[in-house]
């Protein structure tokens, strides 16, 4: 059955698991979900032009052109990993508690400056996104990035075995889904399944010379590593000069000092760029490349962004958040020397027994200063009504907070919007 899907796949290279999305020559693969049933698209999708629908009810098998299996998910990450088999070029995973995406774009942008390089678009790096991923990959690609997501023991295991990466490359450990993951050493564990998949393949992995856990992790495996950061010990040598507001960095070839100026905030992303300035290198990708490919890159979708809305400055730092990515986001707008800040927080989620604890620790550190105001959004932080600070202000949700500052709007300020993705704190850009 994989063998009949994946000739029909090199006829077309195309798979969707929209019914929207048809084309001719395509495999439709028939997803359920709470509110809709892709099996009852299949007729639709053949008549559009889609050469084979892969479905798991049969009564909308309408010929032979529909294929029925137990799950349609597996069958797609079956021809998935089938696919990579068939591959000889580099594949290199990126996983990490924070800046994975960040990370994987900067690789993507530095590596293509010297090869064809395919990455995950967006943060599509799930179950379902990694072999979409794959499936995507042109035919002359020369390099593949696969970014690699989990919030359950196991799932990188998972991953791997579907894209079955020669290089890899962990941002970081910390505490987020703890819900999923139950402790922070559960995190580390899954996180460095893919050392594990590495090891046992022969690969090698980038890791951060400053991380004693990743550096202490990949010596446990045996791992083959190429060693970066701002330490006498990395391999790839690089040294933060600061982030007013965007972070600048040089690196060092011997003699030679290359200075870089990227468009990234704060000064967290030194790592990204260095991990990316490090794959860069050991691709032979030049110095100057490198560089600009850096330099030219330009954050999207709420991470890293600074706006000027010529009311406020805001700093959008708010598709996701965990303790980990929320303290060096304090961490770098403390540090910036503007008068009138405020940081605007959303409350963090699937921190389990953890929350009420981790959630304090922002609080306390915000009532420890006199030099911003803290407006906090969702239940979360609900318990700050009981606590009569007069630089602290709460909101049951993100409509209540832009309600509030449509009618009482601010300007002159700096602010830092941060939360969990599901608290949506981008909507509060629209009032600011």
């Amino acid at each position: 059955m994989i063998e009949r899907l994946y000739e029909t796949y090199l006829a077309s290279r195309r798979v969707t698991t929209d019914s929207r999305h048809i084309t001719p020559g395509c495999i439709f693969f028939a997803f359920r979900g709470e509110t809709f049933d892709g099996n009852t698209f299949a007729p639709q999708a053949l008549d559009q032009g889609a050469a084979l629908c892969v479905i798991s009810d049969p009564q909308y098998k309408v010929d032979d052109r529909c294929i029925v299996v137990p799950d349609v998910l597996a069958t797609l990450q079956q021809l998935a990993a089938h696919h990579r088999r068939q591959l000889s070029i580099p594949f290199i995973g990126i996983t990490g508690t924070n800046g994975k995406t960040t990370t994987k774009e900067l690789v993507h942008a530095v590596l293509s400056r010297r090869y064809r390089t395919h990455a995950t678009a967006g943060n599509h790096n799930n179950h379902l996104g990694v072999p979409l991923t794959l499936l995507s990959l042109p035919a002359d690609a020369e390099i593949a990035i696969i970014e690699m997501g989990a919030n359950h023991p196991g799932e990188i295991e998972a991953l791997c075995a579907i894209a079955d990466p020669d290089f890899g490359l962990i941002t970081n450990v910390g505490r987020a889904h703890l819900e999923g993951f139950g402790s922070f050493e559960g995190v580390v564990r899954t996180k460095t399944e893919l050392y594990r998949h590495l090891a046992q393949k022969q690969g090698t992995a980038f890791v951060n010379a400053a991380n004693d856990i990743l550096l202490r992790q990949a010596a446990d495996c045996h791992l083959s590593t190429i060693s970066y950061g701002d330490t006498d010990t990395a391999q790839i040598r690089g040294h933060l000069v600061g982030s007013e507001p965007y972070m600048k960095y040089y690196m060092e070839d011997g003699d030679n000092v290359y200075s870089i100026q990227s468009q990234l905030l704060g000064n967290y992303n030194f790592d990204n760029a260095m991990a990316a300035s490090a794959v860069g290198r050991f691709f032979r990708v030049d110095y100057w490349d490198i560089k600009e490919a850096i330099e030219q890159y330009t954050p999207s979708n709420n991470r890293s962004q600074y706006k000027d809305t010529g009311r406020n400055a805001l700093i959008l730092d708010c598709y996701n958040a965990n303790p980990s990515s929320m303290k060096v986001a304090l961490d770098n707008f403390e540090a910036l020397q503007r008068d009138n800040k405020v940081a605007m927080l959303g409350g963090m989620r699937e921190l389990g027994t953890e929350s009420r604890a981790e959630h304090e620790k922002i609080v306390a550190r915000l009532t420890g200063r006199d030099d911003m105001r803290g407006v906090l959004v969702g239940p979360e932080f609900q318990f700050v009504q009981e606590m009569a600070s007069p630089r602290l202000m709460w909101f049951a949700d993100v409509v209540a907070a832009s309600n509030y500052f449509e009618q009482n709007p601010l300007s002159g300020c700096t602010i830092l919007l941060k939360g969990s993705n599901g608290t949506r704190m981008w909507e509060l850009e629209k009032v600011l």
